[in-house]
Protein backbone atom coordinates (compact mmCIF):
# COMPACT_ATOMS: atom_id res chain seq x y z
CA UNK A 1 0.00 0.00 0.00
CA UNK A 2 1.26 3.23 -0.93
CA UNK A 3 1.81 5.53 1.65
CA UNK A 4 2.93 8.76 -1.12
CA UNK A 5 1.47 9.54 -4.37
CA UNK A 6 3.23 12.60 -5.98
CA UNK A 7 2.17 13.86 -10.11
CA UNK A 8 3.43 16.32 -11.59
CA UNK A 9 1.02 19.07 -13.44
CA UNK A 10 3.17 17.39 -16.88
CA UNK A 11 0.91 14.07 -16.03
CA UNK A 12 3.84 12.17 -14.81
CA UNK A 13 3.99 10.18 -11.61
CA UNK A 14 7.38 11.14 -9.94
CA UNK A 15 9.26 9.38 -6.91
CA UNK A 16 7.66 10.86 -3.83
CA UNK A 17 11.00 10.47 -1.96
CA UNK A 18 13.02 12.11 -4.86
CA UNK A 19 13.89 16.01 -5.53
CA UNK A 20 11.62 17.94 -6.76
CA UNK A 21 11.71 21.62 -6.00
CA UNK A 22 14.67 24.04 -6.47
CA UNK A 23 16.10 25.78 -3.85
CA UNK A 24 14.94 28.91 -5.38
CA UNK A 25 11.54 28.12 -6.02
CA UNK A 26 9.57 30.93 -5.21
CA UNK A 27 7.17 29.40 -3.71
CA UNK A 28 9.54 27.57 -0.83
CA UNK A 29 10.96 31.52 -0.73
CA UNK A 30 8.37 33.71 -0.37
CA UNK A 31 5.06 31.42 0.27
CA UNK A 32 4.11 32.89 -3.38
CA UNK A 33 1.79 30.55 -4.61
CA UNK A 34 -1.72 28.85 -3.71
CA UNK A 35 -3.12 25.41 -2.79
CA UNK A 36 -5.77 23.47 -2.60
CA UNK A 37 -6.53 20.54 -0.29
CA UNK A 38 -9.09 18.16 -1.69
CA UNK A 39 -10.29 14.55 0.31
CA UNK A 40 -9.83 11.44 -1.27
CA UNK A 41 -12.73 9.07 -0.85
CA UNK A 42 -13.24 5.85 -2.59
CA UNK A 43 -10.76 6.40 -5.14
CA UNK A 44 -12.26 9.51 -6.34
CA UNK A 45 -11.44 13.04 -5.26
CA UNK A 46 -14.03 14.98 -3.80
CA UNK A 47 -16.04 18.07 -4.75
CA UNK A 48 -13.29 18.63 -7.49
CA UNK A 49 -14.51 21.07 -9.73
CA UNK A 50 -15.33 23.77 -6.98
CA UNK A 51 -11.97 22.94 -5.86
CA UNK A 52 -10.23 23.67 -9.16
CA UNK A 53 -12.81 27.20 -10.05
CA UNK A 54 -11.48 28.41 -6.46
CA UNK A 55 -7.91 27.53 -7.35
CA UNK A 56 -8.80 29.55 -10.45
CA UNK A 57 -9.59 32.29 -8.62
CA UNK A 58 -6.85 32.49 -6.25
CA UNK A 59 -4.38 32.36 -9.45
CA UNK A 60 -6.06 35.60 -11.01
CA UNK A 61 -5.97 37.37 -7.15
CA UNK A 62 -2.08 35.97 -7.21
CA UNK A 63 -1.92 37.63 -10.70
CA UNK A 64 -0.28 34.08 -11.39
CA UNK A 65 -0.89 32.15 -15.47
CA UNK A 66 -4.38 30.66 -15.36
CA UNK A 67 -4.04 27.20 -14.94
CA UNK A 68 -4.73 24.82 -17.27
CA UNK A 69 -7.79 23.26 -15.31
CA UNK A 70 -7.59 20.25 -17.68
CA UNK A 71 -4.30 19.45 -17.13
CA UNK A 72 -4.70 19.90 -13.22
CA UNK A 73 -7.99 17.97 -13.55
CA UNK A 74 -6.19 14.95 -15.24
CA UNK A 75 -3.20 14.75 -12.95
CA UNK A 76 -5.55 14.93 -9.97
CA UNK A 77 -7.58 12.41 -11.18
CA UNK A 78 -4.60 10.24 -11.80
CA UNK A 79 -3.16 10.92 -8.37
CA UNK A 80 -6.41 9.37 -6.94
CA UNK A 81 -6.52 6.32 -9.15
CA UNK A 82 -2.45 5.49 -7.54
CA UNK A 83 -3.69 6.17 -4.07
CA UNK A 84 -6.73 3.42 -4.72
CA UNK A 85 -10.11 3.50 -3.44
CA UNK A 86 -9.37 1.25 -0.03
CA UNK A 87 -8.76 4.56 2.38
CA UNK A 88 -9.13 7.95 2.14
CA UNK A 89 -6.22 10.00 1.34
CA UNK A 90 -5.62 14.23 1.85
CA UNK A 91 -4.67 15.22 -1.92
CA UNK A 92 -3.00 18.92 -2.15
CA UNK A 93 -2.56 20.65 -5.47
CA UNK A 94 0.29 22.89 -4.87
CA UNK A 95 1.12 25.71 -7.85
CA UNK A 96 3.99 28.44 -7.14
CA UNK A 97 5.18 30.82 -9.48
CA UNK A 98 8.10 28.89 -10.05
CA UNK A 99 11.82 29.75 -9.77
CA UNK A 100 13.33 33.06 -8.86
CA UNK A 101 16.11 32.89 -11.28
CA UNK A 102 13.71 32.57 -13.92
CA UNK A 103 11.95 35.65 -13.24
CA UNK A 104 15.48 37.41 -12.81
CA UNK A 105 16.36 36.30 -16.43
CA UNK A 106 13.34 37.16 -17.66
CA UNK A 107 13.16 40.96 -16.33
CA UNK A 108 17.12 41.30 -17.64
CA UNK A 109 15.27 40.24 -21.07
CA UNK A 110 12.41 42.67 -20.34
CA UNK A 111 14.64 45.18 -19.76
CA UNK A 112 16.72 44.37 -22.95
CA UNK A 113 13.75 44.72 -25.12
CA UNK A 114 12.18 48.00 -23.26
CA UNK A 115 12.99 49.70 -26.79
CA UNK A 116 10.92 47.43 -28.76
CA UNK A 117 10.49 43.55 -29.66
CA UNK A 118 9.52 40.66 -28.36
CA UNK A 119 9.81 40.29 -24.49
CA UNK A 120 10.54 36.42 -23.93
CA UNK A 121 8.05 33.75 -22.74
CA UNK A 122 6.37 33.86 -19.18
CA UNK A 123 8.93 32.07 -16.91
CA UNK A 124 7.60 28.44 -15.91
CA UNK A 125 5.33 28.05 -12.94
CA UNK A 126 5.84 25.16 -10.34
CA UNK A 127 2.66 22.80 -10.63
CA UNK A 128 2.02 19.20 -8.84
CA UNK A 129 -0.07 16.97 -6.72
CA UNK A 130 0.75 15.39 -3.41
CA UNK A 131 -1.55 12.63 -2.26
CA UNK A 132 -0.66 11.37 1.88
CA UNK A 133 -2.70 10.07 4.18
CA UNK A 134 -5.30 11.58 6.51
CA UNK A 135 -4.09 11.99 10.13
CA UNK A 136 -5.76 10.31 12.84
CA UNK A 137 -7.01 13.56 14.43
CA UNK A 138 -9.30 13.58 11.46
CA UNK A 139 -11.24 10.42 12.77
CA UNK A 140 -11.97 11.64 15.99
CA UNK A 141 -12.63 15.46 15.11
CA UNK A 142 -16.26 14.49 12.85
CA UNK A 143 -17.13 11.37 15.57
CA UNK A 144 -16.63 13.86 18.65
CA UNK A 145 -16.13 16.78 17.81
CA UNK A 146 -13.37 20.04 18.55
CA UNK A 147 -12.77 22.34 21.34
CA UNK A 148 -12.10 25.72 20.15
CA UNK A 149 -10.90 28.57 21.47
CA UNK A 150 -11.61 32.60 19.94
CA UNK A 151 -8.66 34.35 18.69
CA UNK A 152 -8.46 37.91 17.54
CA UNK A 153 -6.65 38.63 13.88
CA UNK A 154 -6.40 41.95 14.77
CA UNK A 155 -7.69 43.22 11.22
CA UNK A 156 -11.46 44.64 10.49
CA UNK A 157 -13.56 42.91 8.88
CA UNK A 158 -13.31 45.89 5.96
CA UNK A 159 -9.71 45.11 5.33
CA UNK A 160 -10.65 42.78 1.88
CA UNK A 161 -12.56 45.15 0.02
CA UNK A 162 -9.91 48.59 1.54
CA UNK A 163 -6.69 46.31 0.63
CA UNK A 164 -7.39 43.52 -1.75
CA UNK A 165 -3.84 43.10 -2.28
CA UNK A 166 -3.69 41.51 1.24
CA UNK A 167 -5.32 38.44 -0.84
CA UNK A 168 -7.74 37.57 2.27
CA UNK A 169 -9.92 35.92 -0.18
CA UNK A 170 -7.38 33.47 -1.88
CA UNK A 171 -6.06 30.20 -0.67
CA UNK A 172 -2.31 31.33 -0.24
CA UNK A 173 0.92 28.92 0.55
CA UNK A 174 1.35 31.92 2.77
CA UNK A 175 0.15 29.78 6.39
CA UNK A 176 2.51 30.53 8.72
CA UNK A 177 0.23 33.16 11.25
CA UNK A 178 -2.63 29.95 10.76
CA UNK A 179 -0.08 27.39 11.81
CA UNK A 180 1.06 29.25 14.60
CA UNK A 181 -2.49 29.98 16.15
CA UNK A 182 -3.04 26.40 15.69
CA UNK A 183 -0.04 25.61 17.86
CA UNK A 184 -1.41 27.87 20.75
CA UNK A 185 -4.46 26.01 20.99
CA UNK A 186 -2.62 23.11 21.19
CA UNK A 187 -0.91 24.84 24.50
CA UNK A 188 -4.39 26.05 25.75
CA UNK A 189 -5.58 22.50 25.37
CA UNK A 190 -7.79 23.24 22.58
CA UNK A 191 -7.86 21.61 19.29
CA UNK A 192 -8.87 24.64 17.17
CA UNK A 193 -9.51 28.01 16.84
CA UNK A 194 -11.87 31.17 15.08
CA UNK A 195 -10.60 34.11 14.42
CA UNK A 196 -12.16 37.33 14.84
CA UNK A 197 -11.95 40.66 13.65
CA UNK A 198 -11.25 43.50 15.64
CA UNK A 199 -14.85 44.56 15.51
CA UNK A 200 -15.75 41.13 17.60
CA UNK A 201 -17.12 39.43 14.26
CA UNK A 202 -16.64 35.74 13.24
CA UNK A 203 -14.15 35.24 10.61
CA UNK A 204 -12.90 31.54 10.01
CA UNK A 205 -10.52 29.16 11.24
CA UNK A 206 -7.63 28.16 10.39
CA UNK A 207 -8.35 25.89 7.78
CA UNK A 208 -12.12 25.71 7.91
CA UNK A 209 -15.30 27.68 7.27
CA UNK A 210 -17.39 28.61 10.80
CA UNK A 211 -21.04 27.95 10.02
CA UNK A 212 -23.59 28.09 12.74
CA UNK A 213 -27.00 26.42 12.95
CA UNK A 214 -30.07 28.11 14.53
CA UNK A 215 -34.24 26.70 13.80
CA UNK A 216 -34.02 25.59 10.20
CA UNK A 217 -31.07 28.47 9.18
CA UNK A 218 -27.57 27.50 8.47
CA UNK A 219 -25.38 31.10 8.56
CA UNK A 220 -21.73 31.52 7.66
CA UNK A 221 -19.75 34.87 7.41
CA UNK A 222 -20.09 36.49 3.92
CA UNK A 223 -16.63 36.44 2.00
CA UNK A 224 -16.73 40.16 1.85
CA UNK A 225 -15.66 40.26 5.16
CA UNK A 226 -12.60 38.51 4.47
CA UNK A 227 -12.84 34.93 4.75
CA UNK A 228 -11.75 32.31 2.04
CA UNK A 229 -15.12 30.81 0.53
CA UNK A 230 -15.15 27.19 1.74
CA UNK A 231 -16.06 24.40 -0.77
CA UNK A 232 -16.88 22.16 1.55
CA UNK A 233 -19.26 25.00 2.99
CA UNK A 234 -20.72 25.21 -0.54
CA UNK A 235 -21.41 21.52 -1.03
CA UNK A 236 -23.46 21.84 2.29
CA UNK A 237 -25.83 24.71 0.95
CA UNK A 238 -26.47 23.11 -2.54
CA UNK A 239 -27.79 20.16 -0.04
CA UNK A 240 -29.25 21.65 2.44
CA UNK A 241 -30.97 24.32 0.34
CA UNK A 242 -32.53 21.22 -1.42
CA UNK A 243 -33.77 19.75 2.20
CA UNK A 244 -35.75 23.00 3.00
CA UNK A 245 -32.96 24.47 4.61
CA UNK A 246 -32.88 28.25 4.92
CA UNK A 247 -28.67 28.67 3.96
CA UNK A 248 -27.59 32.41 4.72
CA UNK A 249 -24.48 34.51 4.06
CA UNK A 250 -24.60 37.16 7.29
CA UNK A 251 -22.03 38.79 9.43
CA UNK A 252 -21.86 37.01 12.91
CA UNK A 253 -20.94 38.14 16.22
CA UNK A 254 -18.71 35.99 18.82
CA UNK A 255 -22.14 36.07 20.89
CA UNK A 256 -24.02 34.40 18.27
CA UNK A 257 -21.85 31.13 18.48
CA UNK A 258 -23.09 30.86 22.40
CA UNK A 259 -26.25 31.35 21.44
CA UNK A 260 -26.66 28.99 18.10
CA UNK A 261 -27.95 25.18 18.10
CA UNK A 262 -24.52 24.07 17.19
CA UNK A 263 -21.37 25.89 15.76
CA UNK A 264 -19.28 23.68 12.86
CA UNK A 265 -15.63 23.14 11.79
CA UNK A 266 -16.32 22.58 8.24
CA UNK A 267 -13.12 21.82 5.70
CA UNK A 268 -12.34 19.93 2.74
CA UNK A 269 -10.52 16.78 4.81
CA UNK A 270 -12.45 16.90 8.13
CA UNK A 271 -15.05 17.52 6.38
CA UNK A 272 -17.75 18.34 9.48
CA UNK A 273 -16.70 19.14 13.10
CA UNK A 274 -19.43 20.39 15.47
CA UNK A 275 -17.65 22.30 18.32
CA UNK A 276 -18.42 20.65 21.61
CA UNK A 277 -16.99 23.52 23.38
CA UNK A 278 -16.17 27.53 23.19
CA UNK A 279 -13.59 29.29 24.73
CA UNK A 280 -14.18 26.69 28.13
CA UNK A 281 -17.81 27.12 27.54
CA UNK A 282 -19.56 23.27 26.78
CA UNK A 283 -21.96 23.51 23.55
CA UNK A 284 -24.24 20.61 23.52
CA UNK A 285 -25.36 18.94 20.62
CA UNK A 286 -29.02 19.21 18.82
CA UNK A 287 -31.02 16.65 17.35
CA UNK A 288 -29.90 17.75 14.27
CA UNK A 289 -26.87 17.05 14.45
CA UNK A 290 -26.07 14.16 12.64
CA UNK A 291 -28.62 15.48 9.60
CA UNK A 292 -25.89 18.22 9.10
CA UNK A 293 -23.04 15.92 8.89
CA UNK A 294 -24.74 13.66 6.76
CA UNK A 295 -25.42 16.71 3.98
CA UNK A 296 -21.92 17.74 4.11
CA UNK A 297 -20.94 13.58 3.11
CA UNK A 298 -23.56 13.74 0.65
CA UNK A 299 -22.84 17.50 -0.95
CA UNK A 300 -18.77 16.17 -1.47
CA UNK A 301 -19.73 12.86 -3.03
CA UNK A 302 -21.24 15.18 -5.95
CA UNK A 303 -18.38 16.63 -8.22
CA UNK A 304 -19.90 20.21 -7.71
CA UNK A 305 -19.45 22.72 -10.69
CA UNK A 306 -17.95 26.58 -11.38
CA UNK A 307 -21.70 27.13 -10.95
CA UNK A 308 -22.20 26.26 -7.30
CA UNK A 309 -20.13 29.25 -6.50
Amino acid sequence: MVERVLVTIDGAIRDPDAPLLYADDIGALRGDGIFETVLVRGGTPCALELHLARLRRSAEALELPAPDLEAWRFAVELAAEEWGAEREGLLRMVLTRGRDSDHAKADSKSSANAGGGLSGSEPATTGYVLVVPVHARVETARAEGVSVITLSRGISIDLAQAAPWQLLGAKTLSYATNMAALRFAQRMNADDVIFTSTENRVLEGPRSTVVVARGNQLVTPPARNGVLPGTTQRALYVQAEKAGWDCRYEPLFTADLITADSVWMLSSVTLAARVKSLDGLRLSAPENAPEIAALVDRGIALPGSAADW
